[in-house]
């Protein structure tokens, strides 16, 4: 990559999902400010402590990777309430204005996931001073290599692991502590058995004893990832995860499309507060608390897997576009025969090669939808250059084909759509055969342009499917499905046109994900903390 970042003055999780890094749990702690002056000291304070982009590994020019992370992360009242000017706040975005819950109408959180049945911490959130939520602390837990080898070694690094998040827990409440009620904890974070907790815990899903990168659903989760420029641990990662190029190749994501004071794939500065070192290496982030119905999830899969002529897993594949083992794509591996065989080079593969099976594939050869489905979760959160497609006449019905022309790059059309992707999930399924479990995802999405890109993809290509010729057909997994049965949810597994198959009708889909909270944050960058914390920000 030609363009070098400044990686000391980008907060770390910005620029690293932890989790790939080995940091299998974290707690998320959020504060409200009482006092102003002492809650400046008190972003003085984490700020010394934040953990920055820049390299881990054993070299000369690298740190090792921290026992512990911390990360902090601002909402609009907060930083109101911190007294930056008001030239500065105007400049922010709208949506991080408004806040999430207000948001509601155009993210679809209705029903069973509107706001007044979010946890506590959210429910409350906005309504009074007192409750709002002000502050967000990530600490993310290392685990370390064990001297021991097999189960005993991993027991170990996660027992370790535990040590270090409850040493970062302590640490942070004696910073909370010596601000003398300046800031305080907000508990309501709904955990185990209806309790309230102070915190949001996440962790790996654990299988035998070992983690995975699966979630609660099954499937194994977090493999694409955008890659955009300047990111130097990435460099080998970008095909499948930057954007298409004409001639075939991959080319990294402009800068500007998840960092602000960057030039975007449109070749501009996306809109940003005033002044510049406020906004610059700075981003928005989109935190929201998805419980995921697994018991529901489980009886339509089984249900429909029966009808299906191709059985329940690889229906299961249908619904996101990856097979739940492995994560191995559909375009790729379409039925039975093909994954068999691209299982058998997976394990044979390094891991660099594995990495490339799972991420490198466009839907040039399936812009019908035969093999990945127009509502699989992956082709709507990251159509690729699926988006042109158009047919001529004569064609067959139900075929589509990539339009060539229209724009320079193949997918510019998804490419201003794109958002970084942090998080894990959280609790256990101690019950598979109940939806009411402490179970679920924390999702954290990080983009340039709330509105453009993260409200953009959750409306339109969540929600509805209009672009992907599927008319109001929901994303599978995601969308908000609803309860009604005058009006209930749809979707069609598209097969070959050229072929003598029926497409199959997935009918009555239950909502298998419902929002339990959630609100939109400002990621400053180190420079821009140290001028919040002294009270130095100059907009003109």
């Amino acid at each position: 990559m030609s363009k070098q970042l400044d990686l000391l003055d980008i907060q770390g999780h910005v620029l690293r999902a932890y989790g790939r890094f080995g940091y299998p749990k974290a707690r998320y702690v959020f504060l409200n400010i009482r006092n102003s002056s002492r809650a400046r000291r008190f972003v003085d304070a984490i700020t010394q402590r934040v953990t920055t982009a820049v390299c881990w590994g054993k070299g000369p020019d690298d740190l090792p990777p921290p026992e512990w992370t911390v990360n902090i992360a601002f909402t609009y009242q907060g930083l109101k309430e911190l007294e930056l000017p008001r030239a500065s706040l105007i400049g922010f975005s709208p949506e991080f204005v408004e806040g999430m819950k207000h948001r509601k109408d155009i993210l679809g959180d209705d029903g069973p996931s509107a706001p007044e049945h979010w946890d506590p911490i959210w429910r409350d959130n906005r309504e009074t001073r007192d409750k709002d939520v002000h502050i967000f602390i990530a600490l993310n837990a290392l685990a370390p290599p064990s001297s021991e080898t097999g189960l005993t070694g991993i027991q170990q690094a996660m027992a370790q692991c535990d040590v270090f998040l409850e040493q970062a827990y302590t640490w942070l409440l004696e910073e909370v502590k010596k601000t003398e009620a300046g800031v305080v904890i907000l508990g309501g974070n709904r955990g185990d058995d209806g309790a309230l907790l102070d915190y949001q815990d996440v962790k790996v899903v654990m299988e035998n004893g070992l983690p995975t990168a699966k979630e609660h659903f099954g499937y194994t989760d977090g493999i694409g990832d955008p890659v955009f420029e300047g990111v130097p641990y990435d460099e080998a990662r970008v095909r499948g995860r930057g954007k298409q190029i004409a001639d075939g190749s991959w080319a990294p994501l402009a800068t500007g499309e998840f960092l602000l004071g960057h030039i975007d794939e449109a070749q501009e500065y996306p809109p940003a507060p005033r002044p510049i070192l406020l906004a610059r290496n700075g981003t928005y982030m989109v935190y929201r608390k998805l419980h995921e119905n697994v018991a529901s999830f489980d009886k339509y899969l089984k249900q429909e897997g029966q009808k299906y002529p191709g059985g329940e897993e690889l229906l299961a594949a249908k619904f996101v576009g990856r097979w739940r083992d492995n994560g191995a794509p559909l375009v790729s591996a379409p039925d039975a025969a093909s994954k068999k065989k691209f299982d058998e080079k997976f394990a044979q593969a390094s891991p660099a090669e594995q990495d490339r099976m799972l991420s490198d594939f466009t839907y040039d050869d399936d812009m019908s939808g035969a093999k990945c489905p127009f509502s699989a979760h992956l082709r709507r959160i990251n159509p690729r250059a699926s988006l042109e497609m158009g047919r001529d006449p004569g064609d067959i019905p139900g075929s589509y084909k990539t339009i060539t022309g229209a724009f320079d790059t193949p997918g510019a059309l998804s490419n201003r759509r794109r958002i970084l992707r942090r998080g894990l999930p959280y609790g256990e399924v101690k019950d598979r055969g109940r939806d009411d479990g402490n179970h679920g995802i924390i999702i954290m999405m990080l983009n340039a342009d709330i509105n453009r890109q993260f409200e953009f993809v959750q409306q339109q290509w969540v929600n509805y499917g209009n672009d992907f010729k599927a008319g109001n057909d929901k994303e599978i997994i995601l969308g908000n499905h609803s309860h009604d049965p005058h009006f209930s949810s749809k979707a069609v597994l598209q097969v070959d046109p050229a072929s003598e198959e029926v497409p199959f009708i997935l009918a009555k889909i239950p909502r298998f994900v419902e929002t339990r909270g959630g609100e939109y944050f400002f990621i400053p960058s180190l420079t821009a903390l140290r001028m919040i914390a002294r009270g130095v920000i100059d907009p003109t």
